[in-house]
């Protein structure tokens, strides 16, 4: 049985703009660091409330750990379509985004009764943040 997502596992070029942007921007701490023999960030889990997290990798060194090949990342990088945040106070985290300066677009209430907004992380993956309601479906069920 399913539980709950554990993590969603980005790969990056630029492992330091998405450590700028997923502690720093939007707040999510830096549960644990993995490291390559040289003792350099290989990726980093940012916790995401529970046991849930964003799994973020330096492309390059988690090749060459791992072997494979270094797949395109595209721009944007998007290999999912988006992943989403709930949050609580979704008026006032716009006031964190002005802050680090994310640019957000303010979607309002979705068809399933959830507050909603997007942003876009330094790859270009795209995250929803989503407030649920009294009415949202998603604790209805309806």
């Amino acid at each position: 049985m399913i539980r709950q997502l554990a993590h969603v596992c980005l790969h990056s070029r630029d492992l330091d703009r998405m450590v700028a942007f997923y502690r720093d921007a939007l707040g999510l701490p830096i549960q644990f660091t993995l490291r390559n023999d040289a003792g350099e960030a290989v990726g980093h889990y940012f916790a995401c409330g529970q046991t849930t997290f964003i799994e973020c990798f330096d492309q390059d060194r988690v090749t060459e750990m791992f072997g494979g090949e270094r797949a395109p990342l595209g721009e944007p990088a998007n290999r999912v379509q988006h992943f989403c945040f709930e949050v609580t106070g979704l008026e006032a985290f716009k006031a964190r985004l002005d802050a680090a300066g994310v640019p957000y677009l303010d979607a309002g209430m979705g068809l399933d009764h959830a507050l909603q907004m997007w942003i876009a992380d330094p790859d270009g993956n795209t995250i929803e943040l989503m407030e649920y309601t009294a009415s949202s479906l998603q604790l209805t069920g309806e």
